[in-house]
């Protein structure tokens, strides 16, 4: 709403609590109050036969990401989805096969690829200071057991029930998002195999037991999710990266980003780098800092003075700005359906290879080859 010119003239949602709270919000911004869709599980379909709709938000459980998305596309409107796009590698091709029969984009909205650090480290990459980069590792490490899967009382939320019935990267995309621009994947690269490991479900259980004792109908609970999941990629042109989920034990946030080059490395952890023939002292870390203002990307720099006042640092409103002005400009989205889809095979891929007694699983090309020849589009200025 931040963003010049913006409408929204219909919302869609079964929580007719989470409708007045949006309807509040859109007042206090001095809009016209939107129409509701609300009656069940499939009036957005109701709501996508509107012709003053240039694109749709979808933010819902995640089980409805994908169709929504797909239906969003045929009706001709840009779909911004939110993460993961997809739950399985069919739920994959059905976004590249729908952008590709309506040619209408389709963006994951994957919002660490726009963090302030991230693209000042891709500025660096484009740049050469790291040499070839070789090898990543990512993480989402974020304890959402008290306040995402259930609630503070104990309840089980929408999320839960995913916890019980599945073990995999239930959430890959945080993790992976900087990674495949710095990776150039898609654009170069690809991902080529995919083997990963699961730890036992202990976390939930313990947790439940620590907060409301052991007789909670949670505690004692079976959850086939495994606290930490650890996800290791071979790209076809031989550089590896290491994904970890970690959401069901107390620690607190961290993505553990680092990147390892020929002539360099990157670590998130301690903010700080390495540079041959840059950095000050032989094999001694130095602070990001500095570099962070000097490869400052012009994307950062248009919306420095005002970026702190919103989401994540400004983060939000860099990726959602993005987004916006290729709907206006009717270009392609700065994350397009390939890359969102390669961030979410990860989720059906590593329940695949855990099933399988962590054999490696062959990664889909959702490019059909063509990413021998793409070129770099994210954040090029």
């Amino acid at each position: 709403l931040a963003l010049p010119g913006i409408k929204v003239p219909a919302l869609c949602d079964i929580d007719p609590e989470a409708i007045g709270k949006a309807k509040a919000i859109l007042k206090e911004a001095e809009q016209p109050e939107p129409e509701a869709y609300t009656e069940n599980e499939t009036i957005y379909q109701k709501l996508l036969e509107r012709e003053d709709l240039d694109a749709v938000l979808i933010a819902t459980p995640w089980n409805w990401h994908t169709p929504m998305a797909v239906d969003t596309m045929k009706a001709g409107k840009y779909a911004g989805v939110e993460v993961p796009a997809a739950l399985s590698v069919e739920e994959c091709w059905q976004l590249v096969d729908t952008h590709e029969a309506t040619g209408v984009p389709c963006m994951m909205l994957e919002n660490w690829s726009f963090r302030r650090d991230n693209l000042a480290v891709l500025n660096m990459v484009r740049r050469g200071l790291f040499g070839e980069v070789v090898h990543c590792h990512c993480a989402h490490s974020h304890d959402c057991v008290d306040h995402w899967f259930f609630d503070r009382e104990g309840n089980m939320r929408w999320g839960a029930d995913f916890l019980i019935k599945y073990n995999r990267d239930q959430y890959p995309t945080h993790s992976q998002g900087p990674v495949l621009s710095w990776l150039d994947i898609n654009r170069g690269d690809a991902y080529a195999t995919l083997t990963s490991v699961a730890t036992a479900s202990k976390g939930i259980n313990d947790s439940f037991v620590r907060r409301f004792g052991p007789d909670h109908p949670n505690a004692k609970r079976k959850y086939k999710q495994g606290d930490i999941v650890t996800s290791f990629v071979r790209t076809q042109m031989g550089k590896t990266i290491v994904i970890n989920y970690d959401m069901q034990l107390p620690r607190p946030y961290d993505n553990r980003w680092m990147l390892q080059g020929t002539r360099g490395v990157y670590n998130e952890q301690r903010n700080s780098l390495y540079l041959v023939d840059r950095s000050p002292e032989y094999h001694e870390w130095e602070s990001f800092e500095p570099y962070q203002r000097e490869f400052e990307h012009p994307w950062w720099k248009a919306i420095l003075e005002e970026s702190e006042k919103f989401g994540h640092g400004g983060t939000d409103y860099l990726e959602l700005k993005m987004f916006i002005q290729a709907v206006r400009e009717k270009t392609q989205t700065p994350i397009d359906v390939y890359d969102s889809a390669t961030m979410s095979s990860v989720v059906g891929l590593s329940g695949e290879s855990i099933a399988k007694g962590s054999m490696p699983v062959e990664c889909p090309d959702f490019t059909r080859g063509k990413w021998k020849t793409r070129k770099p589009a994210f954040a090029v200025t």
